[in-house]
């Protein structure tokens, strides 16, 4: 077997959203990393597992031991291009090492659920960080695409951004729990949102207007 890392892209959350390509590695493998909640999910008892917790460096071990072994494959929550653990990989390991399974996004399936485009959106996490002012400020037809985490919610972001040249009129689509059978859109304005209650680890959807 090759000793590859194989990331592999689990999408939104449903088990529906994954691609069969990244479901076939991950059920054969014989050293699998993820999340609790995925672990949880997809982990058989055959299976060598290693959760990735806030202590990576623990991850970054396990690969490091068992690729000499064989393949170890690391699940990421949505698409393993934007913003995974793709980038600690590629710092720590030889690209020529790592392939990766491009899966579906959570910002991908957001402007999906409302029939939007978003090749022309900018797209940016607040997730563990917090985006440059340059990049958030208004401008005429800009549309944002976020992600969000506990702090940086539906309401502190939307005050953000309104401090930052945005109508307090703008659309504001809040997408939570995307994939799910509880999933949430709720269209409103970054005003409103500033004062209703947070929505937390979801995305957002930011346009100039309430009709786009």
């Amino acid at each position: 077997m090759d000793k590859k890392i194989i990331v592999a892209g689990i999408g939104p959350g449903a088990e529906k959203y994954i691609t069969p390509a990244a479901l076939e590695k991950i059920r054969s493998a014989k050293f699998l990393v993820g999340g609790r909640r995925a672990l949880e999910t997809f982990a058989t008892s055959a299976q060598v597992t290693c959760p990735v917790t806030k202590d990576i460096d623990a991850a970054l071990n396990f690969i490091r031991e068992k690729i000499s072994i064989g393949q170890v494959v690391v699940m990421v929550s949505g698409d393993p291009g934007y913003y995974s653990m793709l980038d600690v990989l590629r710092k720590n390991f030889d690209a020529a090492l790592i392939e990766v399974i491009p899966s579906i996004s959570s910002i991908q399936l957001a402007f999906a659920k409302v029939a939007m485009s978003w090749y022309d959106a900018t797209l940016l996490s607040f997730h563990g960080r917090r985006p440059t002012d340059d990049k958030l400020k208004f401008e005429p037809n800009k549309v944002l695409g976020l992600l969000t985490d506990a702090e940086f919610n539906s309401a502190t972001i939307s005050k953000i951004l309104i401090n930052l040249g945005w109508a307090g009129s703008s659309r504001l689509i809040i997408c939570a729990r995307l994939s799910y059978a509880d999933e949430k859109i709720i269209s409103t304005t970054l005003a409103d949102a500033v004062n209703a209650e947070p929505v937390k680890h979801c995305v957002l959807i930011v346009t100039e207007n309430t009709s786009h």
